[in-house]
């Protein structure tokens, strides 16, 4: 038992108070994304008859405004502070959700899913600037690992809120699933309105993008990213639930628990990957990550090919457990090897570079991946299991490149155990 003990009081992430604050708002939010999120694609095709090609092209025009907006973003948070700018983001995805229930076109989808882009482009790097910020460099990493788990604490119950409230047969159910979205938006605000605004850095008005884009270690980091965001966690979050439902003939019920089961495995495994991750090296890390994402998206394709629904939901359940094992990895390593690779009064621009890695992901998983859904469904998991591997091994690759202090992931300080005291 004591021993138990102090594994446990191992994985304080031991973060200022206002770290707490601050993820206490990202997980009323995440409520709101994974009560969107698994059913999104559902909606566009099987609620407004939209073919599944233009609905994933939907998502990349999604992500390519994001990509547009995370350039400014991530200079106005240098510039004018990340709070500023995240309260700003929250408001602009506010009336976009608020404007889902009006689509009945393509073209429609496409000028919404636009104006989504536009405000969460801004809010990731701003986010992730203001955690930077907020948080001692020694741990970065517990902080980031914290938000993550925070945020599938709140996509995973609300996957499940979303399951029993989503039909395809009453399209007013999914207006209530946006309804519940933009009121986690506000939400979040208010939560946003008590953690203090970061200092300024002193030379926040200089700088540029050039210094970030010509950062080659940096840039190669963060293709590497997008690459694994193409084959990965696009897929599995844009793609996966409308291939359960078309193809592996699961219901709505059990595309919210799937989709949650992933978050749950983050909740579940993010702080003892973080501890275990502690004084390792980085990019082994991420190869490992490719290697569990491949095997993975492997048993997503035999879950649709060889099997009953019932049998069909048990593997996809259960891949999404090894799946979310990779997602902590990637949580305890790119944010904050990020931060480390970036100059001070650069903070902003290296997180939104960041931050557009993953939009660049999402641009093309989803159109890919919807193409594939319609025309080669089938096809698509064994293509992407190979791409995640040739993406491990360029990990591995670009491991000598790092400068060596940022190669491995720092140690934390030792919990404190307490003082017995006498009674």
């Amino acid at each position: 038992m004591p021993r138990f003990q102090s594994y446990v009081r191992s994985l304080d992430p031991r973060l200022p108070r206002e770290v707490y604050v601050l993820e206490a708002g990202a997980l009323v939010n995440a409520f709101g994304n994974g009560v969107v999120l698994p059913f999104l694609l559902i909606y566009l095709h099987n609620v407004r008859g939209i073919p599944f090609s233009l609905a994933g092209s939907a998502a990349a025009v999604q992500s390519a405004a994001a990509l547009a907006s995370g350039f400014l973003g991530g200079t106005l948070s240098d510039r004018l502070g990340p709070k500023r700018v995240l309260l700003g983001a929250l408001a602009v995805m506010t009336v976009a959700f608020s404007l889902m229930p009006t689509i009945r076109t393509a073209p429609e989808a496409f000028a919404i899913y636009s104006l989504w882009g536009i405000g969460s482009g801004s809010f990731w790097p701003s986010q992730s600037a203001m955690l930077a910020a907020l948080t001692p460099a020694s741990r970065r990493a517990p902080a980031y690992a914290l938000q993550r788990l925070a945020m599938n604490v709140g996509v995973a119950l609300g996957g499940v809120a979303a399951g029993l409230i989503a039909s395809v047969r009453h399209p007013g159910s999914f207006t209530v699933l946006f309804a519940v979205d933009c009121v986690t938006f506000v939400g979040y605000g208010l939560v946003l309105s008590r953690v203090r605004a970061p200092a300024l850095h002193e030379q926040r008005l200089g700088g540029s993008w050039r210094a970030v884009l010509g950062d080659r270690v940096f840039t190669s980091f963060t293709l590497l990213n997008a690459a694994f965001m193409t084959a990965g966690i696009s897929l599995a979050v844009e793609i996966l639930p409308a291939f359960g439902k078309n193809i592996a003939h699961i219901n709505e019920h059990e595309v919210g628990i799937v989709f949650a089961l992933d978050a749950l495995g983050v909740v579940l495994f993010q702080l003892p990957v973080v501890k275990l991750a502690e004084g390792r090296s980085r990019m082994r890390g991420f190869a490992l990550m490719g290697a569990l994402w491949a095997g993975s998206l492997l048993a997503v394709g035999a879950a649709g090919r060889w099997t009953s629904a019932t049998a069909a939901f048990g593997i996809l359940a259960a891949t999404m457990l090894v799946f979310a094992v990779g997602e902590c990895l990637h949580g305890a390593i790119h944010a904050p090897l990020s931060v480390d690779l970036a100059p001070p009064h650069l903070v902003g621009r290296y997180l939104a570079a960041s931050s557009i890695s993953w939009q660049i992901g999402w641009i093309l998983g989803p159109a890919v991946g919807g193409f594939l859904l319609q025309h080669r469904p089938l096809l698509l998991w064994p293509l992407a299991a190979g791409a995640n591997l040739v993406f491990a091994g360029a990990a591995l690759a670009l491991e000598k490149r790092l400068p060596e202090r940022v190669r491995r992931t720092p140690r934390g300080e030792p919990a404190p155990v307490p003082i017995p005291t006498s009674g």
